[in-house]
């Protein structure tokens, strides 16, 4: 069964709340969802294997430890999810970069793919799916849907904040994906926004509003 990782370290509930404030302009929004990336990127890759290696310090040999040969992929769903990738890419620089491109239906609320690009190899690595809102669900599930179909075994999930409508349906549809957000918020209003939320992060990143 998946679980719900809230990453509620003090600096990212700070920048968070930062972020929320609609007086906050797209430099600063920007800056602070990728220092927020960043931040959780550390909780999202605690877990990776490492394996023993032989080095040699200025004193003496030892056996040291060193990630194992596991490679990272981080797919953003598009376009919002491209404001999440610079701050993991800092931590794991050698991680390959895919992009799915879903856009929701004003009527229907409902996910519309129409860009997928991996990596050759995505279904030998790990792989981090990112988007800043978790709210229907609707996105995300298809992302994983998608990259399961195209032989993915290890898939996280990691969002800014989510709604408990889109945990829920992640959870159904895939539980043996982990989710890691920022902040779990209230609900869904009836235009399917996240409340509190901050917004649409998508307009907000890139100055579109």
């Amino acid at each position: 069964m998946s679980k719900l990782h809230i990453l509620d370290h003090p600096l990212i509930t700070h920048k968070l709340s930062i972020m929320r404030n609609k007086r906050t302009g797209s430099k600063d929004f920007r800056e602070l969802l990728d220092e927020i990336a960043m931040l959780m990127g550390y909780e999202i890759t605690r877990e990776l294997p490492l394996e023993d290696v032989v080095i040699e310090t200025p004193i003496e040999k030892m056996v040291a430890k060193t990630v194992s040969g596991k490679k990272l992929a981080i797919v953003p769903i598009l376009s919002a999810g491209l404001g999440m990738v610079d701050g993991l890419q800092r931590l794991v620089p050698v991680a390959k970069v895919g992009h799915i491109g879903l856009y929701r239906d004003p009527e229907t609320h409902k996910p519309v793919e129409y860009y997928c690009k991996l990596p050759h190899d995505i279904q030998d690595r790990i792989v981090i799916l990112v988007d800043p809102m978790l709210a229907t669900g609707g996105s995300a599930v298809d992302a994983l849907t998608l990259l399961k179909g195209r032989g993915c075994k290890h898939i996280r999930f990691m969002c800014l904040v989510a709604a408990p409508e889109g945990v829920e349906a992640v959870t159904s549809a895939h539980p043996d994906v982990d989710i890691y957000t920022a902040a779990l918020d209230r609900g869904l209003n009836e235009k399917a926004y996240i409340v509190p939320g901050l917004g649409d992060a998508g307009d907000r990143i890139f100055g579109t509003i």
